[in-house]
């Protein structure tokens, strides 16, 4: 089992309640963000504020975050959950600088680095995590890479985002589909 996220830009309407949700659950300080809603680009899907990404930690294969790490603060579970470990970490940065999808975060009042667990927690209780609960449209999901029932016009590499096969991320994304002009 790997377990990852599912984008659906079709039916996310930008509420960030799985922001909010995320934030919530891990008692961030109110600056920091695991998880952020960003709208499409104009050159992605030209209809502005109409289709939007929820970002969060990828959960790679290969993290760079664990590679980069001298202390070992970052396991990888069994399940493909990559978990940061406070007590460890060092506040070095190595993690952040070299994430391309920028999933590591400082946290000025700890001086160390933060990121999304999947609510590991939440997982191993049998629960959602935080923002796929949250999210009131049903456009976050959580999904099994190794399973053979992922969607079929689900996207690993969608528009805009970095290109890293040696890291193989693991959030997919379904695309949203141009509005239909209605009539004449």
């Amino acid at each position: 089992m790997r377990r990852a996220f599912l984008v659906d830009s079709n039916k996310c309407v930008g509420c960030r309640g799985c922001a909010m949700a995320c934030k919530s659950f891990n008692q961030l300080e109110p600056s920091l963000f695991w998880r952020y809603v960003y709208p499409l680009d104009a050159a992605i899907y030209p209809h502005e504020e109409r289709a939007f990404y929820s970002l969060a930690c990828n959960h790679c294969e290969h993290p760079a975050c664990l590679d980069a790490c001298p202390v070992e603060a970052y396991t990888k579970r069994a399940d493909g959950v990559v978990v940061h470990d406070p007590e460890r970490c060092i506040g070095c940065k190595n993690c952040i600088r070299c994430c391309p999808y920028g999933a590591p975060r400082y946290n000025e009042q700890t001086r160390k680095a933060e990121k999304c667990s999947l609510c590991y927690e939440r997982l191993d209780v049998g629960l959602l995590p935080a923002c796929v609960e949250a999210c009131p449209v049903g456009a976050l999901s959580l999904i099994d890479l190794d399973s053979r029932e992922l969607p079929a016009n689900a996207v690993q590499y969608p528009p805009g985002y970095p290109f890293m096969p040696e890291l193989n991320p693991g959030t997919r994304f379904i695309m949203p589909r141009l509005p239909q002009q209605i009539g004449d």
